[in-house]
């Protein structure tokens, strides 16, 4: 393995990492203080926002809304384990790309487990900006719309740099 090459699996597995570390606190906070977003999450299947704020807008697409608080709550765990899932990929990828920086496991097995890390990561935000257009989303939650955006960013770039060598 050439100099450039382990420079470029060492950056590989930063980048992993930094995504790692980065979902791994959503998850924790989501895990310990779940109403901090669960609140967020039902205000956006509820259409709660746009409905107060744009009520003619509202009533194009209010059959959209899920008011029920119990499948608001259902959907809030189901994300929550989506996340944890796609946090523990993509610190197997980080363990796999630290063991193949030290020659212990091939380079392409370990980029392998970090795509799909990544993948799991990239297909969260992705999915927020799915779901999110279907509810409007963009009507009141910018802010979530465009972290989401870029999260989405992050992890395609992480992609590409992962298999990219």
């Amino acid at each position: 393995m050439t100099v450039l090459d382990m420079m470029v699996l060492i950056a590989q597995c930063a980048a992993v990492f930094f995504l790692a570390a980065w979902l791994s606190t959503g998850f924790l906070e989501n895990v310990r203080h779940p109403s901090l977003n669960e609140t967020f999450t039902a205000q956006v299947l509820s259409m709660e926002r746009m409905r107060n704020d744009f009520p003619e807008a509202y009533e194009v697409v209010a059959h959209r809304r899920i008011e029920n608080p119990e499948v608001q709550k259902i959907l809030f765990r189901l994300i929550v384990i989506w996340e944890g899932l796609a946090t523990l990929a993509l610190w197997l990828g980080v363990a796999g790309l630290v063991l193949a920086i030290f020659g212990a496991v091939e380079p392409s097995s370990a980029k392998a487990l970090g795509v799909l890390g990544v993948l799991l990561f990239t297909a969260t935000w992705a999915g927020f900006l799915i779901v999110g257009n279907w509810f409007c989303y963009w009507f009141c939650h910018e802010g979530a719309q465009n972290t989401h955006y870029q999260m989405t960013l992050w992890g395609l770039a992480t992609l590409v740099l992962l298999v990219a060598n």
